[in-house]
């Protein structure tokens, strides 16, 4: 009996999720007021990170800005300082947990409990897998997953005690789908939007529902992370890189109307939904791949990386 209640239930909270979400789909939902909030953006240096300062900013948050490029942190923090916000920059290495951790605590001890925070930061090595040394294997999954993990449980107890604040992931179309040549980051944001969905069920769980979760997945950003990335000339226009500002516009959209996930453009959400759900075979799915050029975009990106620099890694979005 219990059994036939709660699938009953089930059902109905299915159908209301459905309606509301075709319902919000057409008309504008209400957006959430954030004045006064602590925001804490990491990757604040970069293009992404500097634009969803300066759009929080605008909100009225406070900020704290995270970056390992000391420079362009200061930087992004003048610029927000400008539109009158409160700005407090730390240079932070998120591949490093201790340095995570230790700037955690001076955070909460000279500025406060964060409320927002936005695991903005990513890297990528841009090195075909047998090409690229460990070390930057590493780097990449260490800053795009594993730091998710260290600033959650850095600045996730102060939510939970208020029962109040937003943890925003930006991951990528990458991490729903894969493409070639770049193991590396569809490996860190598919564990990005692992590690997000799963803490998104266990706040759930813990009925937990002053905690807000947005999961963010654009396609290719034109900050230069990904230059030279393109697909099929045919279909370029269809699907073209994402502007910066536009990709931050919209998220914003998202995180302040409590989204809990978005695809950046909606056209995303349709290879995603049929490798999620398997409606085709594996085979079909690879012929599509093919046939968009999928299979070979990453090769400009790698030879452009290897032409500029044999060391390093592209800055992150």
């Amino acid at each position: 009996m219990i059994f036939i209640v709660d699938l009953l239930l089930m059902l109905i909270d299915l159908t209301y999720s459905i309606l509301t979400a075709i319902v919000q789909t057409f008309l504008r939902p209400r957006l959430k007021c954030i004045d006064g909030e602590l925001c804490l953006i990491t990757g604040a240096g970069g293009a992404l990170g500097r634009l969803f300062a300066l759009e929080f900013a605008k909100e009225g948050a406070r900020l704290v800005l995270w970056d390992c490029d000391a420079a362009a942190n200061e930087q992004t923090a003048k610029l927000a300082r400008e539109t009158g916000a409160e700005v407090h920059a730390y240079t932070v290495d998120l591949s490093k947990r201790q340095s995570i951790y230790e700037t955690a605590g001076r955070v909460r001890a000279e500025v406060g409990d964060i409320s927002i925070l936005v695991n903005n930061a990513g890297v990528v090595a841009g090195r075909r897998l047998l090409d690229c040394p460990d070390e930057l294997l590493e780097r990449t999954l260490l800053v795009n997953c594993h730091a998710l993990f260290w600033m959650t449980k850095a600045f996730l107890p102060q939510m939970k005690a208020k029962n109040h604040g937003h943890i925003v992931t930006i991951a990528s179309a990458l991490g729903l789908f894969s493409t070639a040549c770049v193991e590396d980051y569809c490996a860190s944001k598919f564990g990005a939007v692992g590690f997000h969905e799963s803490l998104t069920h266990e706040l759930l769980a813990e009925d937990l529902d002053g905690i807000k979760t947005t999961l963010v997945c654009p396609y290719i950003v034109d900050t230069g992370m990904f230059a030279g990335c393109e697909i099929r000339k045919e279909l370029k226009n269809l699907i073209p890189p994402l502007q910066p500002l536009y990709t931050v516009q919209q998220s914003m959209k998202a995180i302040l109307a409590e989204q809990q996930m978005i695809c950046i453009p909606r056209l995303m959400y349709i290879p995603s939904f049929m490798k999620q759900n398997v409606l085709l075979p594996w085979e079909a799915n690879v012929a599509t791949y093919r046939f968009m050029g999928g299979d070979k975009c990453m090769l400009p990106f790698i030879k452009n990386v290897e032409m500029k620099t044999s060391n390093g890694h592209i800055k992150s979005s």
